[in-house]
C-alpha cells in the first residue's frame, strides 16, 4: 500500500510547534530513528506509521526529523538560507527546490 504524503521534497513548510520554517530534503514513509532518540526527542509521541521528514532549517545550519502532523505548508513564498542547499538542491524557483539529480 503507497503511503500518501502531504510534503514533498523541495517544499517549504512550517513547523506548527517550535515556528520555523524548513526545505524538505528527505522523505521516509514511516519512522526510520531509533527507538532511543524516539523516547527523548519525540516528546509528544508522534506516529511512527506515518511520514517523517528531513528538513533543513532557516536561519541556521541545523537539520530536524519531524513527524508530519508537526508541519504545514509554508504561505511566505520566500526562499530559506541553509548551508546544505547548494549540496542538496539546484535551484528555487516558485516556492520550490529542484532536488540535485546524481
Amino acid at each position: 500500500m503507497a503511503v500518501e504524503l502531504k510534503f514533498y521534497v523541495g517544499q517549504i513548510v512550517h513547523h506548527k510547534r517550535f515556528n520555523y520554517r524548513a526545505v524538505v530534503c528527505d522523505v521516509d514513509p514511516e519512522y526510520q530513528g531509533t527507538d532511543g532518540w524516539y523516547e527523548q526527542v519525540a516528546k509528544s509521541r508522534p506516529p511512527k506509521d506515518k511520514p517523517w521528514y528531513r528538513v533543513l532549517i532557516d536561519g541556521t545550519d541545523y537539520d530536524a526529523y519531524v513527524a508530519e502532523p508537526h508541519l504545514e505548508p509554508d504561505d511566505q513564498g520566500q526562499p530559506i538560507c541553509h548551508p546544505q542547499l547548494d549540496d542538496v538542491f539546484t535551484n528555487y524557483s516558485d516556492g520550490t527546490y529542484t532536488i540535485k539529480r546524481h
